[in-house]
């Protein structure tokens, strides 16, 4: 039974998150949406945190990396109605895409590292 996140498992989350970090970086010049002030400005700051965070992960492990990153990413799923942008639908889709990913795998890490079992039975 799977117990802890190994080293090489923790390698492969911070690269997915650095994908996605730098996706929503460049997604409002990528789909065209980088005129929409809230929508650009956001996914620029949000990705950019994100890429950053996980490539500090890559070097050394901290668990308030994760932490930010989760926060981040829940942001990034939420932050198209509090901002007003969601009808601009490649802005909300390219946020919501990027912030479920990096929050699961922000949620993943932080379960695994506490040795939590997968299961109980």
């Amino acid at each position: 039974m799977l117990k802890s996140l190994s080293s090489n498992n923790r390698t492969a989350f911070d690269i997915v998150n650095i994908v996605a970090g730098l996706g929503l970086l460049i997604s409002p010049w990528l789909f065209g949406f980088a005129v929409e002030t809230y929508a650009a400005w956001n996914a620029w700051i949000v990705g950019a945190a994100i890429t950053v965070l996980a490539v500090a992960a890559l070097y050394a492990f901290y668990e308030a990396e994760e932490w930010a990153n989760l926060v981040l990413g829940l942001w990034a799923v939420v932050a198209p109605w509090i901002l007003g942008f969601s009808a601009v639908m490649a802005a909300m889709w390219a946020h919501v895409i990027a912030g479920i990913v990096v929050a699961v795998l922000a949620a993943g890490s932080i379960w695994f590292s506490h040795n939590h079992p997968l299961s109980a039975a």
